[in-house]
């Protein structure tokens, strides 16, 4: 950004609004360490920190809220208000199978694990079809070999499945009844091919 605002120069309620005006826009989530470049002089990370704190509360009961996901903050429709937003789309969002959003469940709160350990859970054989639609999505990847015969893989899940659910981190996980409904409320990236319909 060429010609950025010296902070000096501006009230703190302006620099809020730069900062909410970046968010606004922005494809996709913010770091501070992004934030701070609006500014030509740099106002230091306490201070967007506490900015942002504000707009935050800028937002209350209001249909948008101002998040930190893993990648950094961004701002996101209410999940309760995503079903009213969802009638103005031509196209339905994907539907995830059972054994897609059990498959995922298990890599979410036990991972990393292999695709064995997924089975032994679940009590049947994990189509490659399930995983395969996991990796596609970027929810889940292999982060490394588990040291037995054979060298499964161990998946494990990934910061775009942090940002598409809007969590800062693994402790921030829902109870485990709650992710079916979270992940049909979340906007999801499209692919070509059609979403898993079951085993």
């Amino acid at each position: 950004m060429s010609g950025g605002l010296k902070v000096q120069t501006q009230s703190t309620e302006e620099c809020k609004r730069i900062l909410e005006t970046a968010l606004l826009v922005a494809p996709g989530p913010l770091a501070v360490t992004q934030l701070r470049q609006l500014f030509e002089e740099d106002p230091g990370s306490d201070l967007v920190r506490r900015l942002l704190l504000e707009l935050v509360d800028d937002w209350q009961g209001r249909g948008v809220e101002l998040i930190q996901t893993a990648g950094g903050w961004r701002f996101q429709t209410r999940l309760e208000y995503q079903v009213y937003l969802d009638r103005l789309k031509q196209e339905r969002p994907p539907r995830y199978s059972r054994a897609v959003m059990e498959t995922l469940a298990i890599i979410a709160y036990r991972q990393p694990v292999t695709r064995g350990d997924i089975e032994d859970i679940r009590g049947v054989v994990v189509s490659t079809n399930v995983l395969k639609t996991l990796e596609a999505r970027g929810w889940v990847d292999v982060v490394g070999y588990r040291d037995t015969p054979g060298r499964p893989g161990l998946y494990a899940t990934t910061r775009k499945f942090l940002e598409d659910l809007g969590l800062r981190s693994l402790t921030e996980l829902p109870p485990l009844t709650e992710i079916e409904r979270i992940m049909d409320l979340v906007e999801l990236p499209k692919t070509e091919e059609p979403a898993v319909s079951g085993e």
